[in-house]
C-alpha cells in the first residue's frame, strides 16, 4: 500500500513539475528565441535614439517608453486641435498612438529585400496558387470562383502578371513618394520633386495646373480600387504609356474591359503588399512600402504631417472624410526615426535638413534580428538572408527579366540575397517568405 502511495507521490510530483515547466516555457517572454545581451542592448539602443529622434525631428511629438522594450507611444501635445471625428462614436481623434517599434523595424526590413509586384512566378510556386490564392485577386464570379476554370483565370490575369518581377530592390537611386495633401500649396516644391530619379504619385491626383507645387515628373502611380475603376482617366494624366501604373487591389471587369478594349498603353501591375500591424493603412503607406522595395533613399511630400493643420484636404479638391491624420502623422514620423524616409513639408521646407538621431545601420540591423527573435519572425536569429523563406523554389530559366544597366547599390544587393528573388507571404503569421533561388 506505501509503495502504491509513493509511486503515486511520484507521478503526481512528476505531473506537476511538468505543468510548471509548460507553464515556464509559454510565459517566458521570448519564447524559443532567447535573447541575448546584444540582442537587448541593440533594442535599447534602437529605442534611445528613437525618443531623441521623435523629440528633436517631430515637431511636438514626443515618444514614451511603453510596457516593454518594444512598444513606444506617441504622443501629441495637449493643446493638439484634433479635426477628425469618429463617425461611429462621435468622438475625436486622440492624442495617444501605441507603436510597436520592434514590429515595424523586422517588417520594413523585409519590405527592403522583398518584390511587390506580383507575378505568376509566385502564383506558380505557392502551394495550390492558382486554386487557393489567384482568384482572390480577380473578381468573383460564377466561372472564376477558386480558378476551377484555371485558363479563364490566367486570361483574365494575364494582362497584368508578369512572368517574373520587372523591378527588384535598390534598382532606383533617390525616389519621391507625392502624397495628395492641400499642404502641397503652401510651399513650392515642384522643381525640387522633379529632382529625384523616381517620383511615385497616388490615384487620380493631377499635376496640369499644379506643377510649381507638384513637379512634372511621375514615374509610378499607385491605384486604390476607386481609381482603378477609372483607370482610362488615371492613364491620361502624364503623357500616355509613360506611368506605370500599380493596383493596390483587386483587378475587376471593368478594369479588364478597359486594358483590352481602350486600349490603356501604361504598363499596369498588381500590388502584392507585406503585412504591417494595424497602425499602418491606406494608399500612402502603401506608395511608401513599393518605394521602399525598389529604391535606395525615399523622400516624401504632400501627406498632412505637421501640427496646426485645420482640416483634411487634398490640394486638387474638397475636404475628405474618414482619415485620422494624428495617426498617420505618428506613424510617418516612427518612419523617419528609423531612417526610412525623409518628410518635407511646410514646416520642414529645406531640403538639405538634417534628421538628428536616427540610429545608424548598424544599430537597425542588430535590432532586425533582436526584433524577428522576439516577434517569433521565420528565420529568426539567422544571418542567412534565405533564412525567413518559407517556401522555395527553382528560378524559371531564361526568364529572367533583363536590365541594360544595374547601379552598384543593387548589383550588391542581389550578391547578398544570392541571386534570389523574395516575395511576401500575405496575411502569413511567421512574415514567411517565398523565395526563387537561381537554377544553377
Amino acid at each position: 500500500m506505501r509503495l502504491l502511495q509513493f509511486a503515486f507521490a511520484v507521478a503526481l510530483a512528476s505531473g506537476v513539475a511538468a505543468i510548471l515547466i509548460y507553464i515556464t516555457g509559454v510565459s517566458k517572454p521570448y519564447g524559443p528565441h532567447i535573447l541575448s545581451d546584444e540582442d537587448l542592448e541593440a533594442l535599447r539602443s534602437l529605442q534611445s535614439s528613437f525618443q531623441k529622434c521623435v523629440s528633436s525631428n517631430g515637431l511636438g511629438l514626443q515618444a514614451i517608453s511603453g510596457r516593454d522594450i518594444c512598444e513606444i507611444t506617441l504622443q501629441f501635445p495637449s493643446e493638439t486641435d484634433s479635426k477628425w471625428i469618429d463617425p461611429k462614436t462621435g468622438e475625436p481623434e486622440g492624442l495617444l498612438f501605441n507603436l510597436n517599434i520592434c514590429e515595424a523595424v523586422a517588417t520594413w526590413e523585409q519590405v527592403r529585400n522583398s518584390t511587390t509586384i506580383l507575378t505568376k512566378e509566385f502564383i506558380d510556386a505557392l502551394p495550390n496558387g492558382w486554386e487557393d490564392y489567384a482568384w482572390q485577386r480577380i473578381n468573383k464570379g460564377i466561372l472564376l470562383n477558386r480558378c476551377v476554370n484555371k485558363a479563364l483565370c490566367m486570361e483574365k490575369l494575364s494582362l497584368v502578371l508578369p512572368e517574373t518581377p520587372p523591378y527588384f530592390p535598390r534598382q532606383f537611386g533617390r525616389c519621391a513618394v507625392v502624397g495628395n495633401s492641400g499642404d502641397l500649396l503652401k510651399t513650392r516644391f515642384g522643381k525640387e520633386i522633379d529632382g529625384y530619379d523616381v517620383v511615385i504619385r497616388e490615384n487620380g491626383a493631377p499635376i496640369q495646373n499644379y506643377t510649381d507645387y507638384v513637379g512634372t515628373k511621375s514615374t509610378f502611380r499607385l491605384l486604390n480600387r476607386g481609381s482603378a475603376k477609372a483607370l482610362d482617366k488615371v492613364s491620361e494624366l502624364y503623357d500616355t504609356g509613360k506611368e506605370v501604373l500599380i493596383i493596390k487591389t483587386t483587378i475587376h471587369d471593368i478594369m479588364n474591359k478597359m486594358i483590352q478594349e481602350i486600349p490603356i498603353w501604361n504598363p499596369v501591375y498588381l500590388m502584392l503588399g507585406a503585412s504591417f500591424g494595424s497602425a499602418a493603412k491606406g494608399t500612402g503607406l502603401k506608395a511608401l512600402e513599393f518605394a521602399l522595395s525598389i529604391c535606395d533613399t525615399l523622400d516624401m511630400y504632400g501627406f498632412t504631417v505637421d501640427p496646426g493643420y485645420k482640416e483634411w484636404t487634398r490640394y486638387f479638391s474638397e475636404s475628405r472624410k474618414g482619415h485620422t491624420p494624428l495617426q498617420g502623422r505618428a506613424y510617418y514620423q516612427m518612419m523617419e526615426c528609423l531612417g526610412l524616409i525623409k518628410i518635407h513639408s511646410p514646416m520642414r521646407p529645406d531640403p538639405n535638413r538634417v534628421i538628428k538621431w536616427v540610429p545608424d545601420r548598424s544599430t537597425v540591423a542588430a535590432a532586425r534580428i533582436a526584433s524577428e527573435k522576439l516577434l517569433r519572425r521565420v528565420g529568426a536569429g539567422s544571418g542567412d538572408p534565405l533564412g525567413a523563406c518559407s517556401i522555395i523554389k527553382k528560378q524559371v530559366r531564361g526568364k529572367r527579366a533583363v536590365v541594360s544597366s544595374i547601379r552598384k547599390a543593387a548589383i550588391e544587393h542581389r550578391k547578398y540575397v544570392k541571386e534570389t528573388t523574395m516575395y511576401p507571404l500575405e496575411h502569413d503569421p511567421g512574415h514567411g517568405l517565398l523565395c526563387t533561388v537561381p537554377t544553377s
